[in-house]
């Protein structure tokens, strides 16, 4: 009679599986590791514990006046206070509505154009419809709305505008510039080549600039330009030569084959481009793409050079409130913050794009 065993299963050993392997493998698997372990691990001991006792535990969050904020901690009662500027900069208090809607339709919006299924005519109509909505809350000076001119727009409202429409606008300029540069026609792919060559030259700070103060020296005597638009233009023309030059690694990463089969179907060129190899550049190149619009949101604080308010700009000015002074450092805290939220948030919704797109190994 055959005599079985039979084994009580055990657990993996904690030396080939769970976080003891993961230490062992990527903090001390070498002297060097142990070495920059241990920096890494000081340098967190030395910097957290005091931030955390500054920004929460010796924090003072309740009051109205500097005289509420007692101690060494952080004071973000000024931070609380001061919210309405950082928000809305120096848009009328009793229009603030307006500006909130527009916050709540771009959500409600983004709902809908992500759960409208794969309709691509509801989605163009969607993605359409908000920006007219948004301008005529947001100016007014129809529809009853009192007009507000845009020196009065500032904080987070104006970054958010400056960023989202460079980002937008430039994405199909960025394009026709990238298929301008891969065109057969000499003149055209000379001037897109240049273009794009000079604006990656050249800092945006001096663009802006010229933009701001040496562009409306040519234009007619009397004639106006607002400012917020020509950096909304200057902006959207120099996010579109990174776009540009994204979108033409994408071009180059595509097999030769790809555009084969679209000729092969008797396509035009525009056909082939945008439904056979567009889609596929788009993919590959989402990392770079979200690279760039992360970047152009951090690059917005720039605008404080042409006399616009951004958020980073609303801190300065408040923190020098004579009522409020010396309280800078919890308002660049604030926008470090800030800034941490919406890039990392960028960051996330790229890698659930990369992750959904990439049908490859399926």
């Amino acid at each position: 009679m055959a005599i079985y065993e039979i084994e009580q299963s055990q657990k993996s050993p904690t030396n080939t599986k769970g976080p003891i392997k993961w230490v062992l493998d990527n903090l001390v698997a070498t002297p060097t590791h142990v070495i920059f372990s241990f920096l890494i691990l000081g340098l967190l001991y030395i910097t957290i514990p005091p931030f955390i006792t500054w920004a929460i535990i010796d924090a003072n969050f309740i009051g109205t006046t500097k005289a509420s904020c007692t101690g060494d901690g952080a004071c973000w009662v000024f931070i609380i206070h001061k919210m309405d500027f950082f928000i809305y900069g120096f848009y009328p208090e009793s229009e603030i509505y307006r500006i909130n809607w527009v916050f709540g339709l771009s959500i409600i919006f983004l709902l809908l154009f992500k759960y409208t299924g794969k309709t691509f005519k509801a989605k163009i109509a969607l993605f359409s419809l908000f920006p007219i909505i948004a301008y005529f809350l947001i100016t007014g000076g129809s529809f009853g709305l009192v007009e507000v001119p845009t020196d009065k727009w500032g904080g987070l409202m104006l970054t958010l505008i400056i960023s989202s429409i460079g980002i937008v606008v430039a994405m199909p300029v960025g394009i026709i510039l990238a298929f301008g540069r891969q065109s057969k026609l000499p003149i055209i792919k000379s001037f897109s080549i240049v273009y794009i060559e000079f604006v990656r030259g050249v800092p945006l700070i001096t663009i802006l600039f010229m933009g701001s103060v040496i562009l409306p020296m040519f234009f007619p005597e009397g004639m106006t330009f607002d400012k917020l638009l020509r950096v909304l233009i200057v902006v959207t023309l120099f996010q579109a030569a990174y776009v540009a030059e994204v979108i033409r690694g994408g071009l180059q990463a595509i097999p030769k084959g790809q555009y084969e089969a679209a000729d092969s179907e008797g396509l035009s060129y525009w056909q082939k481009m945008l439904i056979i190899i567009l889609p596929q550049v788009i993919k590959v190149s989402i990392p770079n793409l979200v690279g760039n619009a992360i970047g152009l949101f951090k690059d917005t604080t720039l605008v404080l050079i042409i006399g616009l308010f951004d958020l980073l700009t609303m801190v300065g000015l408040t923190s020098i409130d004579s009522h409020w002074t010396g309280f800078a450092t919890e308002g660049y805290v604030f926008v470090g913050f800030i800034f941490l939220i919406f890039c990392s948030g960028l960051s996330r919704y790229s890698k659930v794009l990369e992750d959904r797109l990439n049908t490859e190994n399926r």
